[in-house]
C-alpha cells in the first residue's frame, strides 16, 4: 500500500436524513460548518436527502420524494406527446 494517501483526520460525524429526521453517527473526514447535539455531545452535521432508512431498496417501500418539482416539469414537458 502507498503511504500518505489516506486522510488522517477521521472524527465522529452526525449524518441526518432530512426526509425522515433519522440521525446516525459514524467516522468521517467530511467538512461541515453545522453541528448537531446528540446525547449531550456536539458533533459536526452532514445533511442527507436519502439514507438507509428512507431508500426504497432498504425499506422495501416505493416512496417518491420530489424536492425540486422535477416530476411536474417532466409531466408538462411531455404532456404534448400524450394521445
Amino acid at each position: 500500500m502507498k503511504k500518505g494517501i489516506h486522510p488522517e483526520n477521521y472524527r465522529m460525524v452526525a449524518f441526518k436524513d432530512m426526509s425522515n429526521e433519522d440521525v446516525f453517527l459514524t467516522r468521517s473526514t467530511a467538512n461541515t460548518k453545522e453541528t448537531l447535539e446528540v446525547d449531550g455531545v456536539e458533533y459536526p452535521l452532514i445533511k442527507l436527502e436519502i439514507s438507509r432508512t428512507s431508500h426504497p431498496f432498504y425499506t422495501g417501500k416505493s416512496k417518491l420524494v420530489d424536492t425540486a418539482g422535477r416530476i411536474d416539469k417532466f409531466k408538462t414537458k411531455y404532456a404534448k406527446f400524450k394521445k
